[in-house]
């Protein structure tokens, strides 16, 4: 049982709620499962992947969605705004309010793939026998299934390029505080003095900017 005494409690800056870390996570093992079920079979690895791929998309569609009315909501939409004070924040080094320049970037650039994802696979279930609905190709003209699908292939290759970048820094020994904050939800004092700028993100709730 965790320790949530005051002393303890005193010693952590609130990050991430909960409920945040469940839909990081949840994006997170949809996004790999659709990435192995779609570009295996392409590399010549057989299996039967199609069921798996698009009952998984429908569960990323939900998970996006509902993060769309918290966000919008619950939260602060402007903390992942980036603006002409972040850039002159960022050339002058000055620490960050809640996210850094990098991390708003790499949301904007992940939610602007998993949206043409999503957006793109809902329709292809037309082309999906389901036993909610009937197989459709002729739900569109040929012309534009062929946009559909160099719309999601080419949000497919993007993301495993943003994949990878998130690993990779999520990993790097200064940033895993960070990773340990979507892990947990905290971080130390000494952690938010380093990196964040209090008179913009007080810690918990959203930054001031």
């Amino acid at each position: 049982m965790p320790d949530t005494s005051p002393t303890l409690a005193a010693e952590r800056v609130q990050r991430h709620a909960a409920v945040d870390r469940v839909f990081h996570w949840i994006v997170a093992l949809a996004v790999l499962t659709l990435l192995a079920t779609g570009l295996l079979p392409v590399a010549g690895v057989k299996f039967s992947w199609v069921t798996i791929h698009w009952i998984t998309g429908v569960v990323l569609a939900l998970a996006v969605v509902f993060h769309l009315i918290r966000a919008t909501f619950w939260q602060r939409l402007r903390c992942v705004w980036i603006g002409l004070k972040d850039l002159r924040n960022a050339l002058a080094h000055r620490r960050a309010a809640k996210y850094s320049l990098a991390q708003k970037l790499m949301h904007n650039g992940m939610t602007g793939v998993i949206l043409t994802l999503v957006i793109t696979g809902l329709c292809m279930l037309a082309k999906v026998e389901t036993p909610w609905w009937k197989r459709n190709p002729y739900f569109f003209a040929a012309d534009t299934w062929g946009v559909v699908y160099v719309l999601h292939g080419a949000a497919a290759l993007l993301t495993v390029t943003l994949v990878m970048i998130h690993v990779y820094f999520a990993l790097l020994p200064e940033k895993r505080v960070y990773l340990r904050a979507m892990w947990r939800g905290w971080d130390t004092p000494s952690e938010f003095a380093v990196y964040h700028d209090p008179a913009r993100w007080p810690g918990s709730g959203g930054e001031r900017r």
